[in-house]
């Protein structure tokens, strides 16, 4: 399956099942390295059930997922996971330099300590993402941003090629989600790869340059100006449409983006 430029996604005939309910069906997706993705689709599409299948979280009835041209757990070492907030236990305790340098876990393993070189890294990363101040202060005293933000770093230490993130705007102020677009779009221009699972249609055709349209089924992926278009808006989110403006302005896609909203 490996070839000499792999996918940094390959997904083949993916289904997944919760109770014998299907949540994702029939899954076939090429994500090229270096692009910035969006996952978007109504509630209960299975967005971060994708996410979590490709980091092989949860069991799949059918279907692979390949990275790199391989099965996850050969690639790990390549791969960053930014989870849903909600998903931590925040009361844990411990500091803001502790959990930044869990991303380091997976080179140093469970028994080494962390050394000069590693505070040196989650330094750096806090500093990028603009909480090195918070760096000592226990994670139950963050805010919904800095809390992102931490997710962010611990992240950005791991030095990744490939960056899965579960809705990183999700519960942000207007500053923080300026500064974690700003980091994908560099990450992006590092020639990393960026698949993040996104709700706010407003913000697609800026933020992203591919997208992923997703209600159980694949409705489409591929560049933004291909995929998100009235058609497939319709398709991934059914109702009735209607064409709210006829400014040539603003395109079909921006007038449903208000619509789904």
């Amino acid at each position: 399956m490996a070839t000499s430029n792999p996918l940094a996604i390959e997904v083949t005939n993916l289904t997944v099942a919760y109770q014998e309910t299907p949540v994702l069906w029939d899954i076939d997706l090429a994500v090229p390295a270096g692009v910035l993705m969006a996952i978007v689709g109504p509630n209960g599409a299975g967005k971060t059930t994708l996410i979590k299948a490709i980091l092989e979280l949860i069991p799949s009835a059918s279907g692979q997922a390949w990275i790199y041209g391989k099965p996850y757990r050969q690639q790990r070492h390549l791969v960053s996971y930014v989870p849903q907030r909600g998903e931590v236990d925040w009361d844990f305790p411990t500091t803001v330099q502790d959990v930044v340098m869990m991303g380091l876990y997976g080179q140093l393993g469970w028994i080494r300590r962390p050394g000069r070189r590693e505070k040196q890294l989650a330094r750096e990363a806090m500093n990028k993402v603009d909480i090195l101040e918070l760096k000592d202060r226990q994670i139950s005293q963050l805010s919904g941003g800095q809390q992102q933000r931490v997710f962010l770093a611990r992240a950005l230490i791991q030095n990744a090629q490939l960056y899965l993130m579960d809705e990183p705007f999700q519960g942000v102020d207007a500053t923080t989600e300026r500064a974690i677009v700003t980091l994908l779009q560099s990450l992006r221009q590092q020639g990393k790869t960026v698949i993040v699972v996104h709700h706010d249609l407003h913000t697609v055709t800026s933020y992203f340059d591919w997208v992923m349209l997703l209600n159980v089924h694949q409705i489409d992926s591929g560049p933004i100006e291909a995929v998100f278009n009235e058609d497939n808006l319709h398709r991934t989110y059914g109702g009735h449409v209607g064409i709210l403006s006829s400014s040539a302005d603003v395109p079909p896609s921006q007038v449903l983006a208000n619509e789904y909203s």
